[in-house]
């Protein structure tokens, strides 16, 4: 017996060990700013996972350097980013148990995608991955995930208590909340915040959460 009727993942730290790629992405990008700098993006990065990238570079400009981001910047970072990243997050591994549950469960419970990821690239990156047909669909940003997970639920006409969200970031954790879903959490042992409330379920990988998802009650 399955307690749900759709599960929805986030990608990068939930099904790819991808986080630390990105977190070198954005250390190379404000290398020519400095030590001092570049440990406090890393930081903000791993405390604000699941935020657009964009939103991102916003903040480091106009609150760590105290400039302004012109949309022509914005955009030459966005594609330095894009390079870095995509080739590393397509050969990255995946989080232990995460093959193997989708091989077990997608024929037996529609699966998605939300990301914080440029949408158009996250669909390459799950092309590239051979992964598309684990998917119902695949959404990345700018759409906010609570929004995703709420399109979901009213194309589908799922019952909001029995859809899962897995997610590792606070992100994840309200966009679950925002959609009425329940929550399960991939922490790992970086950053060593733990960023969701102390009564959420947790999981340090995939391995176990065929458990967690089929009741044996009956």
């Amino acid at each position: 017996m399955m307690k749900y009727d759709a599960i929805v993942f986030d990608f990068d730290g939930v099904l790819a060990e991808s986080v630390d790629v990105k977190t070198k992405a954005f250390a190379a990008l404000y290398a020519e700013y400095g030590d001092r700098i570049v440990e406090q993006v890393m930081e903000y990065h791993l405390l604000h996972g699941g935020v657009s990238r964009f939103e991102k570079f916003r903040y480091y400009h106009e609150v760590l350097l105290g400039k302004t981001l012109t949309k022509d910047e914005e955009i030459q970072l966005g594609d330095r980013f894009s390079q870095y990243v995509e080739d590393a997050v397509v050969n990255s591994a995946y989080v232990t148990g995460a093959y193997e549950f989708l091989e077990n469960f997608y024929k037996l419970i529609p699966l998605f995608v939300a990301s914080g990821t440029p949408d158009a690239e996250l669909k390459r990156i799950v092309s590239r991955r051979n992964m598309n047909h684990y998917f119902v669909s695949v959404h990345g940003s700018p759409a906010k995930k609570g929004d995703i997970i709420q399109g979901v639920l009213k194309k589908f006409g799922f019952d909001p208590n029995r859809v899962l969200m897995v997610g590792d970031a606070i992100a994840d954790y309200e966009g679950a909340i925002v959609a009425g879903v329940k929550f399960i959490g991939r922490v790992m042992q970086y950053p060593e915040t733990y960023p969701f409330s102390a009564n959420t379920s947790v999981l340090p990988d995939l391995a176990d959460l065929e458990a967690l998802i089929t009741s044996h009650s009956h």
